[in-house]
């Protein structure tokens, strides 16, 4: 099967039919690993409001690409939901990401270079 049929079938078995630029960029974002995994650092990476990326993320969790949990923490404030890949979630994003942005990702938040092995 060609990469392009593999994609296809991943995002409509996943509920990803349309996957617009920001949850590209959210893609990115979780897939660099630079920043703690929560919503609000994710919207500041992508360059995003946080009104487009908890939908996303809620999405991506819904559709069984992402899971999420409370941050355990002492430092002051509110606890912070954190995000991650699941294993399915990961091999679709590196995919589909393969697919839309082959060479380097031109997201709002700048340019993406797939971590060391991530392809």
């Amino acid at each position: 099967m060609t990469l392009y049929l593999y994609i296809y079938n991943l995002t409509r078995m996943a509920g990803l039919s349309r996957v617009t630029p920001a949850t590209l960029d959210v893609l990115e974002v979780l897939l660099e690993g630079d920043v703690e995994p929560y919503g609000l650092a994710i919207a500041r990476k992508a360059g995003l409001a946080t009104g487009s990326v908890f939908p996303i993320l809620a999405r991506l969790e819904r559709l069984g690409w992402a899971s999420s949990s409370w941050e355990e923490s002492d430092r002051p404030g509110p606890r912070r939901r954190l995000y991650r890949f699941t294993p399915e979630g990961m091999a679709g994003a590196r995919a589909l990401l393969a697919e839309r942005r082959p060479r380097r990702g031109h997201g709002r938040h700048g340019t993406f270079t797939a971590p060391e092995g991530a392809w």
